[in-house]
C-alpha cells in the first residue's frame, strides 16, 4: 500500500459518498447490525496480537535495521513515514511504514506520479511486504491488529455508506481477508469482504489469514505499474 496510490483511490475531486458513513462513527460496535462480541473479540484477539507481535519485533529487529539503512541510502531519510489513518470507530492514529517510493518532486514542487517514484528497492519491499514490518509497532501500541481490514485514508471516511463504515467496527490491520484475496489490485466492490470479516472472525480464521499472508509473501507478489493505471478510485457508493 503506497501513500500516493491511496490518495488516488480517495481522490478529493470525486466525493459522492456524503457524510452517511461518518454518522455511523461513535457507536458501540455491539449496537450495530451483524456485530458479534465474543470472548475472543473482547480479549483473545488482543492477547494473540501481543503474543505474536512482540516476539516478531524482537526476531525481526536486525532485518528492520537493514531495511532502515537501505531505504535511507537508496531513497530518502527518514526511512519510516507516519501517516494519519482511521482506527477503531474512525479514531485517527499514525500508521508507521517503511518508505517504498521516493519523495522526488517536479520543478513546481509537486510530487511526481507514483509510477515515477517507485524504485527497485521499493518493489522488493512491497513485493515481500517488508515495508509493513514496522506496522508491528502499531499493533503493540494497540492501534492496529494483525488481522482485519486494511486502513485507508482519513478522507475516505465521508465516502462510506453506513454498511461500508462497519469495517471500522474493529481495528485496522497488517493483513486481512480482503488483502489475501486481491492485494492492491482488488476491486472496491470487495469492501463486502471487510464487512463480512467484521461479522465473523474466530481465532481459526485469523490464523488461516496469517498463514495465507505468509505464503503469498514467499511467492512474491509483483507490484507493477499496471496496478497504478487500472485500480479503481473509491469515490463513494450509496448502494
Amino acid at each position: 500500500m503506497k501513500v500516493d496510490l491511496l490518495n488516488e483511490i480517495c481522490d478529493d475531486r470525486n466525493t459522492t459518498g456524503g457524510s452517511s458513513g461518518e454518522a455511523a462513527l461513535g457507536k458501540d460496535p455491539s449496537e450495530r447490525v451483524g456485530s458479534q462480541m465474543t470472548s475472543y473479540s473482547r480479549w483473545g484477539k488482543r492477547a494473540v496480537d501481543l503474543t505474536m507481535a512482540i516476539p516478531s519485533l524482537v526476531v525481526l529487529a536486525s532485518v528492520m535495521g537493514v531495511i532502515t539503512l537501505l531505504v535511507s541510502w537508496r531513497m530518502s531519510a527518514p526511512a519510516l513515514f507516519l501517516q494519519e489513518r482511521p482506527s477503531l470507530q474512525g479514531k485517527p492514529f499514525n500508521l508507521c511504514q517503511f518508505r517504498s517510493i521516493t519523495t522526488t518532486r517536479d520543478p513546481h514542487g509537486q510530487l511526481l506520479p507514483d509510477v515515477q517514484r517507485f524504485t527497485p528497492l521499493g518493489q522488493l519491499l512491497s513485493g515481500w511486504s517488508l515495508n509493513k514490518l514496522s506496522e508491528l509497532i502499531n499493533v503493540v501500541k494497540g492501534e492496529m491488529s494483525l488481522v482485519g481490514p486494511r486502513p485507508l485514508l482519513i478522507k475516505c471516511l465521508n465516502r462510506y455508506n453506513p454498511e461500508q463504515m462497519r469495517r471500522h467496527d474493529m481495528k485496522p490491520s497488517i493483513t486481512g481477508w480482503c488483502r489475501v484475496n486481491g492485494r492492491d489490485a482488488i476491486s472496491w466492490e470487495k469492501f463486502a469482504l471487510d464487512v463480512g470479516f467484521v461479522d465473523n472472525w474466530p481465532l481459526g480464521f485469523d490464523l488461516q489469514i496469517l498463514a495465507l499472508t505468509a505464503w503469498n509473501s514467499l511467492l512474491w507478489e509483483e507490484i507493477s505499474q499496471s496496478v497504478h493505471a487500472t485500480i479503481e478510485k473509491f469515490r463513494g457508493s450509496r448502494d
